[in-house]
């Protein structure tokens, strides 16, 4: 046997000795982020927040200065701008945290909740912030939907996230025909309604309480287009009926897909 040979037969049964049972590694991994989340803050009252999935920061607002913004996500508005953000499945504790210099990172709201493998959630802050407590009502919800793959219709749902206001049913009458339909069933505070498809088109919106004939919030020409999906959601203070008050009763529209 030449030399080479020899050392070349040496690391080969290096090679092989390090194979056995105590070179074996277990790596657990951690599961994939499959599942999805966005973030609303229609807590009345509420300081910008910046939201959290147990110590991981899910929103941010962009800033020139190279520091952390001290704005966050005010009140009315949500999350990347309506897109949802990856988060793995599993139990987590969701937060809104202050993003001002004042009570910087706070804990105004929160909410355990579990998140299921490939679905998609919203986490609303709502009602009224107590300036006293520093606290916000907070609640999630699934937003199971499905993408219409007609292209003549959108898909539409509720949420209900003012606290004050009794359990409330969506309707939407077409701009252009005059016909109201309503969109799911009725729906109480911290609840959502089912995904209903409605043809596409500009609508004027308003809710009502059962039995009423009154429009307890209203808003009008609002466009859902074919083939997307929509969430009209409530928020603001039932009782203010300013029409350009910050915490008037409004319906959002923030698209899913």
């Amino acid at each position: 046997m030449t030399r080479h040979t020899s050392i070349a037969a040496l690391l080969v049964a290096g090679l092989l000795a390090g194979c056995g049972k105590e070179a074996a590694q277990n790596i657990t991994e951690a599961p994939p982020a499959n599942s999805r989340i966005r973030f609303f803050n229609f807590g009345v009252g509420a300081p910008g927040v910046n939201f959290y999935a147990d110590a991981t920061k899910m929103s941010a607002i962009a800033s020139t200065t190279g520091s952390e913004s001290v704005t966050g996500i005010v009140y009315g508005g949500v999350s990347a701008t309506g897109d949802y953000s990856a988060i793995a499945p599993g139990t987590h504790v969701v937060t809104g945290k202050i993003a001002a210099a004042t009570d910087k990172d706070l804990t105004i709201a929160s909410v355990s909740t579990t998140i299921e493998d490939g679905k998609f959630y919203s986490f609303y802050m709502s009602g009224f912030y107590n300036t006293t407590t520093k606290t916000s009502d907070a609640f999630v919800v699934e937003d199971p939907f499905t993408q219409p793959t007609d292209f003549t219709v959108a898909s539409v749902r509720f949420v209900n996230a003012i606290a004050n206001a009794n359990p409330m049913t969506l309707y939407a009458k077409s701009t252009v025909t005059g016909t109201e339909v309503p969109v799911g069933a009725e729906v109480a505070y911290k609840g959502a309604g089912a995904f209903t498809t409605v043809p596409a088109g500009v609508y004027d919106l308003s809710t009502r309480y059962t039995g009423s004939s009154t429009n307890a919030i209203a808003r009008t020409a609002v466009s859902f287009s074919g083939g997307k999906v929509y969430t009209i959601g409530a928020r603001g203070d039932i009782t203010v009926v300013s029409t350009t008050a910050t915490n008037r009763p409004f319906l959002d529209n923030t698209a899913n897909r």
